[in-house]
């Protein structure tokens, strides 16, 4: 459990410390933030906000992964750097996206087909390296059957596991990426998951099929292969997301980018699927999938009908054009989340008292 506490520390005392010397950086090289000129008017002042601010937890999370282990001495586990790279793919496809929007004053960044190909790579290598590496239970960081709370239903096999686990890990990449248009709200939003998924590793390995007679309830045992070790990324995730918060929040010093929002999505996704818990992601990030389903809606209506069912898509920005002030969306969508994270861990725990 010490491993959770140095992860969480060292992730937030590295993004505090850190994120504005990468602001100065930044700055000095005029690495700015592009504003769309059909937004609220309220986000022009934002304009030449230093951007790729994800480079900031990325590194962070990283560092407070490793540090953890050599502090404790414990070795770092297959799931756990399975995960880790697929934040770091995420965010490199992210960064490439950032820099050509900034250096090479292109607004639209990476083209479709080169953003898609390199979110396809990470993600092809991460669900097929993740069916690999089973332990004395024989338990791969991923299981070929769908989840909830845990696995049911029968095996999909390797190649719907790839696609489904495709499938995931873009809708998350695209869904923090909808959700980071003000403020703070992304990252305070994905405080509140990682929260949560620190709870449910710590869980999970308590309640391991592993501890054999150790079991609170060994009829509802969990099945995963290194539950502490997502718990620990879960927590330095944590720690360094609401440090860089500090300097993210309302009015920004600086923004995520493509790079943050990215990285952040694809590690949701890994958490998801190497914890056993892949739908209930859905409700544990309901924001992010409320975001894009307003996008969804926005976008279906329009070519459907010619009428668009929000002043602007995604959701917070029609907010805005009611009249709420940024904050006061950012706040409100926050307690969102909230209730999504509270219901999503009451759903947890609730299948596992069920099978008592």
């Amino acid at each position: 459990m010490k491993q959770i506490l140095f992860a969480g520390v060292i992730g937030l005392f590295l993004t505090l410390i850190g994120t504005p010397l990468l602001i100065k950086l930044l700055a000095r090289k005029g690495y700015g933030q592009y504003i769309r000129d059909d937004g609220p008017r309220e986000h022009a002042s934002k304009r030449g906000t230093p951007t790729m601010g994800g480079i900031a937890f990325i590194l962070a999370t990283i560092a407070a992964y490793f540090l953890s282990k050599l502090i404790t001495g414990y070795p770092p586990t297959y799931s756990g750097l399975l995960v880790l790279g697929l934040m770091a793919g995420m965010g490199l496809v992210g960064f490439l996206d950032d820099y050509i929007k900034i250096v090479k004053r292109r607004s639209l960044g990476l083209r479709a087909k080169a953003k898609m190909a390199g979110q396809l790579l990470g993600g092809i290598a991460f669900a097929v390296l993740s069916l690999q590496f089973a332990d004395s239970r024989g338990n791969t960081p991923a299981s070929t059957k769908l989840s909830f709370i845990t696995d049911f239903g029968w095996t999909i096999g390797p190649v719907l596991f790839v696609v489904w686990a495709l499938f995931m890990i873009l809708a998350m990449s695209n869904g923090v990426n909808l959700t980071d248009g003000l403020d703070g709200l992304a990252t305070g939003a994905s405080v509140l998951v990682f929260g949560a998924y620190t709870f449910i590793g710590v869980w999970q390995f308590q309640e391991s099929c592993a501890n054999g007679e150790t079991l609170t309830n060994p009829n509802a045992c969990y099945e995963v292969r290194d539950p502490l070790d997502l718990a620990v990324v879960s927590a330095a995730l944590m720690g360094a997301c609401l440090g860089f918060l500090w300097w993210n929040t309302s009015p920004a010093k600086i923004f995520m980018g493509d790079t943050g929002s990215l990285a952040l999505g694809g590690v949701l996704a890994g958490l998801a699927i190497c914890s056993r818990t892949e739908l209930l992601l859905a409700i544990l990030g309901g924001l992010f999938v409320l975001i894009t389903m307003s996008v969804v809606i926005q976008v279906g209506s329009f070519r459907l009908t010619g009428k668009r069912v929000f002043r602007m898509a995604p959701l917070q920005h029609h907010f805005e054009l009611k009249g709420w002030s940024e904050v006061l969306v950012v706040v409100r969508f926050w307690i969102i989340q909230g209730i999504c994270v509270i219901v999503g861990l009451g759903l947890f725990y609730a299948g596992w008292a069920a099978d008592k």
